[in-house]
């Protein structure tokens, strides 16, 4: 991986479940836009994701709070 990808795909996201049942779901790069994975947290629970080669969006359904290099924001408000 040369540097300009590793700025781009280095990017680390925290998510932290406010209340149980907290969906992340991954979606995937390219032409068709596609879910590839899931994971369901209960509350205080939380997951570090990585944007990577087939990971471009994160979508979250339920209470979270989201912590990455360009601050705080929280879901399900």
């Amino acid at each position: 991986m040369d540097w300009d990808m590793e700025k781009i795909y280095g990017d680390y996201v925290v998510i932290k479940a406010e209340e149980n049942g907290v969906n992340i779901i991954g979606l995937t790069r390219g032409k068709d836009t596609k879910f590839h994975h899931t994971e369901k947290l209960d509350k205080g629970e939380v997951l570090i994701a990585q944007f990577t080669d087939n990971t471009s969006a994160i979508k979250i359904r339920g209470k979270a709070r989201i912590i990455c290099r360009h601050g705080e924001v929280y879901s399900g408000e």
